[in-house]
This record gives structure tokens, C-alpha cells and sequence, in this order.
């Protein structure tokens, strides 16, 4: 197993570096870079991203005002928009965005700087891009795990008991509330939440915003826990409500695919209960194909799964923050998430085949080639 581990690991490297090879091609060809931004606001296309700038190091407003105003000589630039603009300026602008350097410098200077996790500063806010993802990172960790844990802790049971079940009144009844929570959007469901139990036009029960309270500091331990799942109450089911159907279904159908096989028959033959053979020759085959797909939920529910829930109710994690530097062009940022979701979606895939093992010690990853 030992072997297996450093094999898995020694490939990471390669995968990584393909990831983040192929974003860094398709950054170079993409509009609407951070340069080509700030010649926007110049413009005065763009005045909000101004407010970003001048505010978090995008370049101080003596320079715009001086850049923009004086109406320096033409240029035949490469950015859209910089005719008119001072070539001297682009050119500080570049140097300050790092793009005086050819692109594969550039790469190769920013994978030498992940290794020690030195991710670089945020172009469009003051802050480091460390700083700024540990800032987000509790909301998405909360979010994350909770949805992840009480998923799987609710379709697992029920997926057995509806196969066990399978075309009794139960089976059908949970099979309705399945596919109504299947087919209702997360999104939709949160905006319900909140008409209903948030202020919204009922109750008043629940927050709209925040992961805890303004005043959670203060509070004594078991006040900061109520008042931690107070806040996640919400968001919570509203996510649970698709993964928990989509994980109900999967456990239903792999367990009903092992009970027709000849080896549940033989046993059942042999004299063994239910039970013993539900839970000790049933379920450790059955939960193969549950597992193989817990490294997909469980880096979705960190970003694209909370990316909407995070902007409803107003939870500033790393989800949004994702989306914002995308759209952004905060170069920075989006590497730096990238790099870190894809290492944990390698981590957790290896964590996951040594879970195979752990159900099934008869699996061994030592005599099959990666």
C-alpha cells in the first residue's frame, strides 16, 4: 500500500501542472484582462472596478487622473482602448500587473511560488491572496463538510431501507419527496426559505445574512454553537435537498444491483439473517460506487454547489469569492483557488481509494497499475 500512496502522490505533480498549464493558456487569449480593465475605468467604462483599484493598489489616483487627463501622445497598443493613453503608463501598468515578463516566465515564476504556497497579492483588493482565502475559508468549510456529512448520513440509511423496501408504499411515497427535491433548484428552494421563515412574508426565525452574529465573540461557548447553526440553518437545507436526493438514489440502485446477485442468494441459502447479510456481504460492494463519488460532491459543495447559497444569504466564502475574481480578471485569486481545490480533490480522491480498502480489505491497489 505503501508503494501505491508514493505512486499516487509522485502523480500529482504532473496532473497539477497539466491543470494549471492549461488556465494559464486560456488566461493569455482571454479579453478583458486587469490592464484592459483599468484603461476601462480610464475610459470611464467601468467605474465601479475604479473604486477597487484606487482602493486595494490597482495604482494611485494621481496616476489615472494624470494618465487619463493629460491626453498623452497615440499609441498603437495590444490593449483595447489605450489609444490617447501615455505609453509610459501601459508600461507601468504591465510591470505592476507582472506582464513585463514573457508568459512562460510568468508561469514558471508562479509554480515555483505555490510550492511554498506563496500565492501573491490580490490585484484588485489590499490584501494578500493567503490572507484573503482564509478570511473565506470558514464559510466555505462550514458549508462544505456539514453538507457533505449530514448528505450522506441522511440518503445512505434511506437509500438501504428503500431498496430493502423496494416497491412498497414507503419506497413510493420517498421516491416522490426524492424527485421533488431532485427537480426543485437549491437556489429556488433558498429563496422559499427565506419568504417563509426569514422575514421574508411570514416568520422572523432565522438570519438572512452572516455565518454568525455580529456579536459572537461575546457570547459564552454553548451560546457561539447555537448561534453557529442558528446562522447555517437555513443554507443547509437548502443545499442537503439536491445532494440528498442525488446520494439517496445512488445508494438505492448500487445496493439493489448486489441483492440480485448469486452470492446474496447463497448466503441467504446458507441460513444467514438479514442483517448479516445486508450489512456483512451487501453493503461493503454496494458502497464502492457511493464512494467513488464523494471526491466530486464533496469539492463541489466547496464551490460551485455554494456559489449561489453563499450570495442569497449573503455568506462571503470561497465560492464567491471564485466567481467575483473570474469575472474580475483578479489573476492572483483565481489561480491561487484553483490550485488549492484541485489539490484537495487529488488528496481526497487518494483518501477515497484508501477508503475502498478499509470496506473491503479483499481490494488491493498494490497489484493493478495506475
Amino acid at each position: 500500500m505503501g508503494a501505491y500512496i508514493l505512486r499516487r502522490i509522485l502523480l500529482m505533480i504532473p496532473t497539477i501542472f497539466g491543470i494549471m498549464a492549461l488556465t494559464f493558456a486560456v488566461v493569455q487569449f482571454a479579453p478583458g484582462g486587469p490592464v484592459e480593465q483599468v484603461i476601462a475605468k480610464l475610459q470611464g467604462q467601468n467605474t465601479d472596478a475604479l473604486s477597487r483599484i484606487s482602493g486595494g493598489g490597482g495604482g494611485d489616483q494621481a496616476s489615472f487622473d494624470q494618465a487619463g487627463g493629460a491626453g498623452g501622445e497615440a499609441v498603437n497598443s495590444k490593449y483595447r482602448g489605450a489609444q490617447g493613453l501615455d505609453p509610459r503608463f501601459i508600461a507601468e501598468l504591465e510591470k505592476q500587473f507582472g506582464f513585463d515578463k514573457p508568459p512562460l516566465e510568468r508561469f514558471f515564476l508562479m509554480l515555483k511560488n505555490y510550492l511554498v504556497f506563496d500565492f501573491g497579492h490580490s490585484y484588485f483588493r489590499d490584501i494578500s491572496v493567503i490572507d484573503l482565502i482564509k478570511e473565506k475559508l470558514p464559510v466555505s468549510i462550514s458549508l462544505g463538510v456539514w453538507l457533505t456529512l449530514i448528505s450522506y448520513a441522511i440518503s445512505i440509511p434511506l437509500g438501504i431501507a428503500k431498496a430493502v423496501r423496494d416497491g412498497s408504499r414507503f419506497d413510493v411515497w420517498t421516491s416522490a419527496v426524492i424527485a421533488v427535491g431532485y427537480a426543485i433548484p437549491s437556489f429556488l428552494f433558498a429563496v422559499l426559505l427565506i419568504v417563509l421563515f426569514a422575514g421574508g412574508s411570514f416568520f422572523d426565525w432565522f438570519p438572512l445574512r452572516g455565518l454568525v452574529s455580529d456579536n459572537w465573540s461575546s457570547l459564552s461557548w454553548p451560546d457561539r454553537i447555537v448561534d453557529y447553526f442558528w446562522h447555517l440553518a437555513l443554507p443547509m437545507t437548502a443545499m442537503v435537498l439536491s445532494a440528498f436526493a442525488t446520494n439517496t438514489l445512488l445508494t438505492k440502485n448500487s445496493f439493489l444491483d448486489e441483492i440480485n446477485k448469486q452470492y446474496v442468494m447463497t448466503a441467504r441459502m446458507k441460513g444467514l439473517s438479514e442483517h448479516k447479510v445486508l450489512y456483512g456481504h451487501v453493503f461493503r460492494n454496494a458502497m464502492m460506487l457511493v464512494i467513488s463519488a464523494f471526491p466530486g460532491a464533496f469539492i463541489s459543495s466547496f464551490f460551485t454547489g455554494s456559489l449561489l447559497i453563499e450570495t442569497i444569504f449573503s455568506l462571503d466564502g470561497l465560492g464567491l469569492l471564485g466567481f467575483e475574481s473570474v469575472v474580475n480578471r483578479d489573476y492572483p485569486v483565481v489561480f491561487a483557488t484553483l490550485y488549492i481545490f484541485s489539490l484537495m480533490g487529488l488528496v481526497i480522491g487518494l483518501l477515497s481509494d484508501l477508503t475502498y480498502t478499509w470496506i473491503d480489505p479483499r481490494i488491493d491497489f498494490e497489484s493493478r497499475e495506475l
